[in-house]
């Protein structure tokens, strides 16, 4: 609330997380609707940061009641929730997080729901699956991606946790990579940026002039003249680059010349590899780039894309059109991003028509498709990215064997190795004796013996006949008792959120395998399995 109890506009509200995934990711996260399946620590800690982010609706499944031991680890319970149905409970306290989030409770056994009315999940947009045991979280899967719905499990036992996310198919137009290489297009310029950067002479021995020429037009020039040398190649090999530096410095009139600089530092991007990454390569000859009426937009703007690409774009992608902060008179700085702006605008519409073309073969109306979402598509098509999951079913019934012994017998990944099998043996354990280990202290060490050979059928099915694990991690699994200790909780919960909005915004790079959090040595860890 505002001062004078005035409810804050949204673009107040949200203002910080606005600034990194925008209107649209908040537009995506309002229109979502989550359903969390067990409310306990984790969950609940998934949902807090979901609902404090403004999510449309949630609906809350678990079918405890609140019992003393909540009060220890959950902080959205107080004693006045003892004895009342956890879920009621959780969802009044998150309304009073964000009165904008429509909440809902279904008092009932996440379990009995997975096995007596499946089709009650096809209404949400994800579903986080906390603290489910194998056999439910494996029924769960099979529904959610018949359905087409995105799954999340998150578990927390004692200081470990996992957090796994199982769709068919994720596409990701803004990947937001940290590290990027600007999209200046220095290794092939086309005929508006040669002009300005000819308009320019960089032997000019005005100072004011030479040490504000940009370094874009430093470089399109010096580059020009390296290639008239060198039978129209740019620099490739390691003393090329260094002979081209040295022609860069060679046209410095003062050593305090921050432009030359800036082309000095910058003068890789000259040698730019022309053409599309290997990784778009993939993604616009994959089988769904042929499209028809069913394909989801993305794929038609892929299709789109290929067309650009051996068309308008004669082998590249389109341009971004944004030029990084550098030393500049204002007035070349100003024309240089007309000159990129004008380019990406171009591109744009090229790829506009050629969508539109697409549509219309298709069978669907030409302006199904806004102009919004493709100018983003084009601003980020060097950073496409398709995420296909492996079924939990899968993942377990037939193991990437290579890759479990690579991480099993890897030093930094044995741990996380270790508890992703002790996480599963736990959960056969438990359906064999109605109990997790360790839940009495009196029965502890006979459950050491129980899980270790339990454990050691994981490891056979998984191709690791003969292995081992680690006799402390065992024990200490036993010792651990199922508990959800409130800290660890909140980390595999927040990691559980961050995902959900990864998946909710198509924004980032969700996990592409299981995430591993070890708290005894205070590592975490993906196995992509």
């Amino acid at each position: 609330m505002a001062a004078g109890g005035v409810v804050a506009e949204p673009k107040t509200k949200y203002d910080r997380q606005l600034r990194i995934w925008g209107d649209q990711g908040q537009a995506a996260l309002e229109k979502a609707s989550i359903c969390l399946l067990n409310c306990g620590p984790t969950g609940t800690e998934a949902l807090k940061n979901l609902v404090l982010g403004g999510i449309g609706s949630v609906t809350v499944v678990d079918g405890s009641k609140v019992e003393a031991s909540d009060l220890g680890n959950n902080f959205l319970l107080d004693e006045g929730c003892l004895g009342q149905p956890r879920a009621k409970s959780i969802c009044s306290f998150l309304q009073e997080l964000n009165d904008a989030v429509k909440a809902k409770f279904v008092e009932e056994t996440p379990a009995t729901l997975i096995d007596t009315n499946p089709s009650f999940f096809s209404q949400f947009t994800v579903v986080i699956a906390t603290q489910l045991p194998e056999s439910s979280l494996l029924k769960l899967d099979d529904i959610c991606r018949k359905a087409d719905i995105v799954l999340v499990a998150a578990r927390s036992y004692g200081l470990t946790g996992l957090v796994r996310v199982s769709v068919k198919e994720h596409s990701v137009i803004e990947s937001k990579p940290d590290h990027f290489l600007d999209d200046l297009r220095l290794h092939n310029p086309w005929a508006e940026l040669k002009q300005f950067a000819k308009s320019i002479d960089i032997s000019d021995k005005d100072p004011v002039v030479h040490k504000h020429t940009p370094y874009i037009v430093i470089l399109v020039r010096l580059a020009e003249k390296w290639a008239d040398s060198h039978d129209g190649n740019l620099p490739s090999t390691r003393q090329e680059k260094r002979e081209f530096k040295d022609l860069i410095r060679a046209h410095m009139l003062n050593v305090d010349e921050e432009n030359y600089k800036e082309a000095v530092e910058s003068s890789y991007k000259v040698s730019v590899t022309p053409g599309i990454s290997n990784e778009i390569r993939q993604i616009i000859d994959d089988n769904s780039a042929e499209v028809n009426s069913s394909s989801s937009d993305f794929w038609i703007l892929v299709a789109a894309l290929k067309e650009f690409v051996a068309n308008e774009g004669n082998g590249e992608l389109p341009l971004e059109g944004t030029i990084p902060d550098m030393t500049s008179l204002t007035e070349y700085y100003v024309s240089l991003q007309k000159i990129y702006q004008a380019k990406a605008e171009a591109d744009c519409c090229a790829m506009e028509h050629r969508i539109k073309d697409i549509l219309k073969r298709i069978g669907r109306h030409p302006d199904t498709i806004s102009r919004a979402y493709i100018k983003t598509f084009c601003k980020n098509a060097r950073k496409l990215r398709v995420c296909r999951y492996r079924s939990i079913e899968e993942e377990f019934s037939s193991p990437n064997v290579s890759e479990v012994q690579r991480y099993f017998t890897d030093e930094d990944y044995s741990y996380a190795m270790n508890f992703y099998i002790l996480l599963r043996a736990v959960d056969r354990l438990s359906a064999n004796y109605n109990r997790l280990p360790g839940i009495f202290d009196s029965e502890i060490d006979e459950d050491i013996p129980r899980l270790k050979t339990v454990a050691a059928s994981v490891l056979s099915e998984m191709g690791l006949s003969g292995a081992s694990l680690s006799e402390d991690l065992i024990t200490e699994m036993c010792r651990f008792g199922g508990a959800e200790i409130h800290t660890v909780a909140a980390f595999i919960g927040g990691v559980a959120s961050q995902e959900v909005i990864k998946l909710v915004t198509k924004q980032f790079v969700p996990l592409r395998g299981t995430f591993i959090f070890n708290g005894i040595d205070l590592k975490s860890q993906v196995l992509e399995l």
